[in-house]
């Protein structure tokens, strides 16, 4: 099934995407917000109700906002080849990690703010992995696996010189206000027979920038699941951005295409849906 969240920003009620239709209908009554711990109980319920008939319709012109805000996001850095060598990066040995605040997570189509004094804005297309129950100390791919809710996109926006060229950790490079835009739908992980083997696109102003697919991941989705769960608890609710294909501005010649006020990015994974952002100057 496919969930989100429709309507003003701070106001957004859940809804489901009607498989048989394409319709989207309200399911607030159902659940007062997308849980991730108990989305398996909430299918079972939403199945019936769309069956009995009695979902109202919502009007799909209305804002989608993300489909829930996480507890914690984890990403990997230089997870694609074909990104790490475009950066001129060593193919790391094991995962990259880095955080970002869920307080940076805004809908798939809102505006993103490029910060003040900000000359290094790039764009990030990435396949999020959304938890569904506790893991600790994973021991296998296939107990990774049952541990996973769904999936979603992530445009893991980054600050370059903010990341790279000031000194410290990524993270000051990576936690601006609005640099997660996450969504359309939260696709539960049934719809999703192998996640590593999705397409990725990213756009720029009508101009295709990156074009990757999954299967090209270093760490893949359930290795890298039984990698974070030997250093931290991983909950219902937990995001893991797992990392961006080649076509970054970054890795781009001189004058590298960074992203300035008025610029629009569009960026889609196979099954997952779109997001389209306009980036204004903050």
């Amino acid at each position: 099934m496919k969930f989100l969240s429709v309507g003003p920003g701070g106001r957004e009620r859940p809804a489901v995407i009607d498989p048989l239709t394409g319709e989207w209908r309200d399911i607030s009554t159902i659940v007062g917000a997308l849980d991730p711990a108990f989305l398996a109980a909430t299918t079972r319920l939403v199945e019936a109700a769309l069956s009995s008939g009695n979902l109202p319709l919502i009007d799909q012109g209305e804002r989608i906002g993300a489909p829930f805000i996480p507890g914690k996001i984890i990403c990997i850095g230089l997870n694609y080849r074909d990104h790490a060598e475009e950066t001129n990066a060593r193919i790391p040995e094991e995962p990259i990690v880095f955080m970002k605040a869920p307080d940076t997570v805004v809908g798939p189509n809102d505006t993103v703010l490029i910060p003040r004094k900000s000359r290094k804005t790039d764009w990030e297309v990435e396949l999020a992995v959304v938890i569904g129950a506790e893991c600790r100390y994973l021991g296998s791919h296939e107990q990774a696996l049952a541990n996973i809710a769904g999936y979603a996109i992530s445009n893991d926006v980054s600050e370059r010189e903010f990341q790279i060229e000031r000194g410290g950790q990524w993270d000051k490079g990576k936690n601006s206000e609005t640099f997660n835009p996450f969504g359309p739908w939260l696709v539960t992980a049934d719809e999703i027979a192998d996640p590593q083997s999705l397409g990725l696109q990213l756009s720029v102003n009508g101009v295709l920038h990156q074009d990757g697919s999954t299967a090209n991941m270093i760490f893949g989705v359930a290795e890298t699941i039984v990698y974070l769960s030997q250093f931290m608890v991983l909950y219902p609710g937990d995001v893991i951005n797992t990392g961006t294909p080649a076509g970054v501005a970054l890795g781009q010649p001189e004058p590298k295409p960074y992203l300035r006020d008025g610029d629009i990015v569009e960026l889609a994974i196979d099954g997952l849906g779109s997001q389209r952002q306009v980036f204004r100057a903050a």
